[in-house]
């Protein structure tokens, strides 16, 4: 058992998860973060632990795709002009990384956390009493033109058998049994059973903070940017005073570039921002829900039906511009009875990313006592506890449970 002084930097799923671990470890741990945990990116997800999600998502690389995107036809990504500039050196890398014979191990290391997603969660959410908030009802990607679900449909199978993921493919008819909501028929839809879904995301990550405080955490508010080494070891200041600790986690997720560049890194990360908002649909889905003709994932929550959508590519500070949320909600409604919108206002997040589509997991190659865990892109909420395992594996010197050289920060140090 270890008695280490740690802070963690960051009170999203990544970093609860990052303290859980070193706690469970025996390392008394501070969090730190300037809003309560669970307030930022990962409240505004879909709130589905996603076993299945074992290959990332890759840079489009089929010329019709990039073109719809371009012409703002598609409403899978939206961008802005004026922040392209600025993105083009990191997009730049992750549409070189997406070539086929780069793709492979990169989707490899990638499914190798993912094939721990349930399991580390599965003792925290029992631990935190929020059992109630969880569905082991999978969720559904749902097809609107035939040739597009036959197409997926094969590939599934196939990346089902392959990976031993459980997926029921579900014709137009057994679609509409499933989902008697649904207005229209669909061509049909990939049945993914694995997941679990969660009907409030940042309450599960506030149930893990309370649990982190029961064990005998600490939480304070404080501001990352004032993080200096002191010594041989760290310091940020809070709202209680500086918190000085031997090591330091950065887990902040789509700012986690910001502090990192402070220190003299020069990572290839940007950011995918997204929007939300909850309507009072009278009717309910059975499982969450992607539409994939227009890019809107349909999740059933405690405070409405939740649309999220596709990724806008932008500055991470720039005016909201909803776009894809207004056609999310034109479209669904020829789907669903919507309701009337929950929020005045639509959720806007980022989500933080890496041009190889892989976290950042490891020590920084140039700080004594400083580690890294941030980078997961549309998956913190999945993998949040299993990458908190594996950085916890390897600040302990343990035998971690997959070879960390993937991850390592020093992949991008020249």
């Amino acid at each position: 058992m270890k008695n280490t002084a740690t802070v963690v930097l960051g009170a999203g799923m990544v970093g609860l998860g990052t303290a859980l671990a070193l706690q469970q470890r025996g390392h008394a741990v501070t969090l730190v973060d300037r809003k309560r945990p669970g307030r930022e990116t990962s409240y505004g997800n879909a709130g589905i632990i996603q076993r299945e999600a074992v290959e990332p998502y890759a840079f489009p690389r089929d010329l019709s795709t990039l073109l719809r995107v371009a012409t703002g036809r598609s409403n899978d990504a939206n961008y802005h002009l004026g922040a392209l500039w600025s993105l083009l050196p990191p997009l730049a890398r992750y549409w070189h990384a997406s070539a086929p014979r780069r793709y492979a191990p990169i989707a490899d290391a990638y499914g190798k956390l993912i094939a721990q997603s349930i399991e580390a969660h599965r003792p925290l959410i029992a631990d935190a009493g929020a059992d109630a908030l969880v569905s082991r009802n999978g969720w559904r990607q749902a097809y609107r033109d035939p040739a597009g679900f036959e197409a997926a449909a094969a590939a599934a199978r196939q990346l089902a058998q392959r990976t031993g993921l459980d997926a029921v493919v579900l014709d137009s008819a057994a679609l509409s049994v499933a989902e008697p909501a649904l207005r229209l028929p669909l061509a049909g839809a990939i049945h993914w059973r694995d997941p679990w879904s969660i009907s409030d995301p940042g309450e599960l990550v506030a149930r893990y903070a309370q649990l982190f405080v029961r064990r005998g955490g600490r939480f304070a508010h404080g501001d990352a940017s004032t993080l200096r080494q002191r010594g041989s070891g760290w310091s940020v200041q809070t709202d209680d005073g500086p918190v000085e600790a031997e090591r330091m986690v950065v887990a902040l997720g789509p700012w986690a570039g910001t502090l990192t560049r402070q220190l003299g890194y020069r990572l290839p990360l940007f950011v995918k921002r997204g929007y939300h908002r909850h309507y009072a649909t009278p009717v309910r889905l059975n499982a969450p829900m992607l539409d994939v003709a227009h890019g809107v994932m349909l999740a059933p929550m405690s405070l409405g039906l939740r649309l999220t959508t596709g990724a806008e590519f932008a500055r991470i500070d720039a005016p909201a511009t909803p776009v894809q949320l207004r056609h999310a909600e034109r479209s669904t409604q020829a789907l669903i009875d919507l309701g009337a919108p929950v929020e005045a206002v639509p959720w806007l997040g980022a989500r933080p990313c890496t041009a190889d589509m892989k976290p950042v997991i490891g020590p920084a190659p140039r700080h004594a006592g400083l580690w890294f865990n941030f980078g997961h892109s549309h998956q913190g909420f999945t993998l949040g506890p299993a990458t908190g395992r594996l950085l916890t594996e390897m600040m302990d010197g343990e035998t971690p449970f997959t070879d960390p050289a993937p991850y390592l920060p020093s992949r991008f140090e020249r």
